[in-house]
């Protein structure tokens, strides 16, 4: 690599690595605190709080990454051309045509990072994570109750007691629960129960023995009793279908023709994508004059540029899973509006095509 290419991507990479420390850890630090105020903790306790969180990171960084190089980006070339560096390179030869190569070269690797985060670690990461939020939120767990208590959730309705239990095996002894909904009340009395292990396909479920189920209807005419010998009770919500669907690999998901699953993997194709073209965007960002105050209006319209994409692949994802738009064009038409403005903004790209070749 020659002078001015190590140049250009020391300037580049330095600050793209301190971006993106930087908001990894502003985000580290906001899950730390939600985290805190939610029943993680006292569930699964502080080492898998953080562990949780960390998950979480790697979930992040297929957003975080391609933000931070796109910063990095405009960030970079500004200085460079605030202080008459680019100018200097013009007057040496290396045209606008040779900055954007260089880029682009730079932006290669990070890109394929981006992809592998987002088809590998992505889903590996939600697999795991979708573990332990479930053992988290489940209602029945042995790690939160504490024998002799009642725990009541205003949330579910439901209110919980165990005589006692048995942490080594995830055994409670004496389980009382009630739930209260808009129709009837619920009452299961079971001598004991046992935690079954937490797996990537299958939500927390708890195993009875030996107990008895209470409905009580406000109509007094439908009040049943139950009795069995074995019931399983799933702690399954909302939710579970869609970090299903998150933590499924990407081969399954290329085999599906569900519209929610189509999105989910072309969300994951595209992390490469949007993380080259919005590079070179942002080499359109700093064709400006050097001067400062020029510098600051470039970061603000660069930051609303961004936001305005952002929300569009959101919506455009949101769309295929909708089924309001098909699987082709699915969520490409965003990365083609974002092509025609690359090509808008930074006509010296058809020099670098074949077609532009001498």
């Amino acid at each position: 690599m020659k002078i001015i290419e190590r140049y250009i991507t020391r300037e580049l990479l330095f600050p793209f690595i301190v971006v993106t420390v930087i908001l990894i850890g502003l985000f580290v630090s906001f899950s730390v605190a939600r985290f805190l105020t939610s029943a993680v903790t006292e569930t699964l306790g502080t080492a898998a709080m953080f562990k949780l969180v960390g998950l979480k990171t790697i979930i992040a960084l297929e957003v975080l990454v391609p933000i931070a190089f796109y910063v990095a980006v405009i960030y970079g070339l500004s200085r460079m051309n605030r202080d008459q560096e680019i100018n200097v390179l013009r007057t040496a030869g290396y045209g606008d045509n040779r900055i954007i190569r260089t880029v682009f070269v730079i932006a290669l690797p990070i890109a394929i990072l981006s992809g592998i985060l987002s088809v590998y670690a992505r889903p590996w990461a939600y697999a795991e994570s979708y573990i332990m939020d479930a053992q988290a939120e489940a209602e029945l767990n042995t790690n939160r109750f504490q024998p002799g208590r009642f725990y009541g959730s205003e949330k579910s309705g439901r209110v919980i007691f165990i005589r006692g239990k048995d942490d080594l095996e995830k055994r409670m002894e004496g389980v009382f629960h009630y739930i209260r909904t808009t129709e009837d009340r619920e009452i299961i009395i079971s001598r004991e129960g046992y935690q079954q292990p937490m797996t990537a396909e299958q939500w927390p479920h708890i195993e009875l023995r030996e107990g008895q189920i209470y409905r009580l209807s406000f109509d007094t005419v439908k009040d049943s009793a139950i009795r069995f010998e074995k019931m399983i009770y799933f702690n399954e919500n909302d939710q579970a279908q869609n970090y299903r669907r998150k933590a499924a690999s990407t081969r399954s998901l290329w085999d599906s023709e569900e519209p929610r699953e189509i999105a989910e993997l072309q969300w994951r194709l595209s992390r490469p994508v949007a993380t080259v073209l919005l590079a070179l965007i942002a080499v359109s960002f700093t064709r400006t004059a050097p001067r400062k105050d020029k510098t600051d209006r470039t970061f603000l319209v660069a930051a609303l540029v961004f936001a305005v994409y952002y929300n569009l692949s959101g919506l455009a994802k949101t769309w295929v899973e909708q089924g309001v738009v098909a699987a082709m064009p699915g969520v490409w038409w965003v990365y083609g509006l974002l092509i025609i403005i690359v090509m808008l903004r930074l006509p010296e790209l058809r020099s670098l095509l074949p077609a532009g070749k001498q």
